[in-house]
């Protein structure tokens, strides 16, 4: 019987091994839709589109500081909940894909063919693809046909010419033969999605070009549906429930299971740079197992396919003898490499579900960190005293939160992956395998040597337990106290040497643990992977708690919604006042202005305490305010004061205010 036959028939799972290995060699190809010429003409109508929108932008708000020539360079608003996030996030994601192939590929730049500076032509290309794919963002900055028009051409020439491309070569020698066409799924998905979004919007007319990002955002129903909501909740009872009314453990394991799938809610609605972060931490995830899995997974198939009879020799070499037959040894090889393949594609896959569960969770901690915070739950959020406002390090930490968060996921992914594959070695090897095979059980032999010392811990550990449960606590009248003290001191001497040993034990174990949790979480900047005393320590967490301060400071709903009412309000009386210019004349007129001018200052005064009402009771305000400037540190408590100074300080306060809104 030859050597595939045999292999054929001990392992069918295993595929044959060919009779000569011949990697295959895939040429350069060359799409026709050449890409430097592509590049140089895209980039031509991406500079010629921003001058039109410029031009555009100039003349139709050359007046509004929000809109114009500074408002174009700011496309996208990212502290409006209340926009659409599908521009911003499918852009964000071709940038991601094309930054990606900007770090693999041996061409960083299309323009050029040169390798050996490619570390310059990299830092070029880190500026050069944001400033190709800004005009995407800019086109909708307008909300006029004419930015639709333009964004539905830009998008669908992306597209097109990409999809051509691919087509043209499905196979490039770069890393694998298929590799350069699953990576750019992801872009090819969020250009599909720009192509078919900006068509739509022309065909909606989405938005007038009359109304502000401003106006736009505090006309949203979004932040009273959210007061309502926040209004109609009920506090939860601070009364401690008896162990009679705690849920039953089936019910504690659907509410952690129910805690890692994130279900969205009707009156809350994810920031932009959150919406982005989580999209992009997706894409990364997909990126990152794609090159993980085309860059180890080819190699170990190809070094299984080539293992012969030499294999032996080599063996014989390090003075390991498998068999003495060589078609048994390469039999054996063959099933290890296989049982190797088998361990880290199972490390791949359980490391990127550990990651997509992990974001899962992290969106449902993100929103309980939001909505806290909107109620000032500051203490609870941070664990410490925080002022929730904007600072230098806050804004710097805002502006890199999603480029952050991208890189922790790839370095964790990395780690996780390494570490998941070093753990299934030693169980497969070192366990499985041994007990499926009856053989080689050196692990079990050693643990099975070591009986006496296994058999003193677990006694002594049930001898404490049992005495703690039976000896050493009594229940008198519903409570409990210690019993026996004399016997408890002597037990705890006797006993002092064997718990040296159980404490070394547990020192291993906090260690594989503590290894394990931060390995598994690295990817996560919502959690600190230190102490709460030291979390100020760990830089990705840091990052993530000054993230949230420049959200709530800048985008709280409520101060929002209150904003909001009062555009309206005056929206309403200045229409009113225009309807009054038409009245009729004489004493009816006079009548008429005498009753809207009470109806007016009744309204005035009504605003005028909701706004005093508002300032007294947001703790983010505090700080601010010309006559609380003389407390101290000590009156504070997380951004409101103490309750010792808090009543002083507010009638003082309240009353000064009030006469100054008076006078107003």
């Amino acid at each position: 019987m030859d050597k595939d036959a045999l292999l054929d028939y001990e392992y069918p799972d295993l595929d044959p091994l060919p009779s000569k290995i011949e990697r295959e060699k895939i040429p350069p190809c060359d799409p026709t839709a050449d890409d430097m010429l592509y590049h140089i003409s895209i980039t031509a109508i991406s500079l010629v589109i921003m001058l039109i929108l410029a031009f555009l932008a100039r003349r139709t708000k050359a007046g509004d500081k929000q809109k114009g020539l500074p408002g174009l360079l700011g496309p996208v608003n990212f502290l409006d909940h209340t926009q659409h996030k599908g521009l911003a996030v499918a852009v964000f994601g071709v940038l991601l894909c094309k930054l990606w192939g900007l770090l693999v590929s041996p061409n960083p730049l299309p323009f050029t063919t040169d390798s050996k500076n490619k570390q310059h032509w990299v830092i070029l290309g880190v500026f050069y693809y944001p400033a190709l794919y800004y005009p995407l963002l800019a086109c909708g900055t307008l909300r006029n046909k004419v930015g639709y028009v333009l964004g539905s051409f830009l998008s669908w020439t992306h597209f097109g010419v990409l999809v051509w491309q691919k087509i043209d070569c499905p196979k490039t020698p770069l890393i694998h033969k298929y590799y350069s066409l699953f990576s750019s799924l992801p872009q090819v998905v969020c250009l599909a999605f720009l192509s078919f979004q900006y068509p739509l919007l022309l065909f909606k007319g989405f938005k007038s070009p009359e109304t502000t990002n401003a106006t736009e955002d505090l006309s949203s129903s979004y932040y009273g549906d959210y007061v309502k909501k926040m209004l109609r909740e009920k506090k939860p009872n601070k009364i401690s429930t008896s162990s009679s009314d705690k849920p039953k453990l089936p019910q504690r394991i659907a509410d952690a299971v129910k805690s890692y799938v994130y279900t969205p809610e009707e009156a809350f609605r994810f920031p932009l740079k959150l919406a982005i972060s989580c999209v992009v931490s997706f894409i990364t995830l997909y990126q990152m197992g794609l090159v993980l899995i085309l860059t180890v997974v080819p190699t170990l198939q190809t070094a299984r396919y080539g293992v012969n009879e030499d294999i032996a020799n080599v063996l014989a070499g390090f003075q390991i003898v498998l068999s003495p037959d060589k078609q048994e040894v390469v039999r054996i090889v063959v099933y290890y490499m296989w049982c190797v393949e088998v361990c880290y594609i199972s490390a791949m896959t359980l490391s990127s579900l550990v990651n997509v569960v992990l974001l899962m969770r992290s969106m449902d901690r993100h929103r309980s960190n939001l909505k806290g915070l909107y109620r000032g739950d500051v203490y609870n959020v941070y664990n410490c005293q925080r002022s929730i406002r904007a600072s230098r390090p806050a804004l710097v930490c805002w502006m890199g939160y999603t480029s952050f968060t991208t890189a922790h996921i790839c370095i964790g992914m990395i780690i996780q992956t390494l570490v998941f594959f070093l753990c299934l070695l030693i169980a497969v090897f070192l366990i499985i395998i041994p007990i499926l095979q009856r053989q080689n059980l050196i692990l079990f032999q050693i643990l099975w040597s070591m009986w006496p010392f296994w058999l003193m811990i677990l006694l002594a550990v049930l001898i404490q337990h049992v005495t703690a449960r039976f000896c050493f606590i009594k229940k008198t009248a519903g409570t409990r106290d210690l019993n026996n003290r004399g016997n408890l001191f002597l037990l705890t001497y006797l006993l002092f040497p064997v718990n040296v040993l159980i404490g070394v034990l547990l020192a291993l174990w906090r260690m594989i643990i503590t290894a394990l949790f931060n390995i598994v979480h690295m990817g996560r900047m919502d959690i600190s992977l230190l102490n709460r005393n030291v979390e100020a320590f760990d830089p990705a967490y840091r990052c993530y708690a000054h993230y949230l301060k420049i959200e709530v400071s800048q985008s709280h709903p409520v101060m929002k919604a209150f904003c909001g009412m009062l555009l309206q309000s005056a929206g309403q009386e200045s229409k009113a006042a225009q309807r009054s210019q038409d009245a009729e004349e004489g004493i009816q007129l006079v009548q008429q202005e005498k009753k809207k001018s009470k109806l007016s200052s009744a309204k005035q005064a009504r605003r005028r305490w909701q706004l005093l009402y508002t300032l007294v009771n947001n703790p983010s305000l505090v700080g601010t305010r010309k006559h609380f400037q003389h407390q101290t540190a000590e009156s504070f408590l997380n951004g409101s004061f103490k309750r010792s100074t808090e009543e002083g300080s507010r009638k003082e306060a309240a009353t000064k205010e009030a006469e100054d809104a008076a006078t107003n």
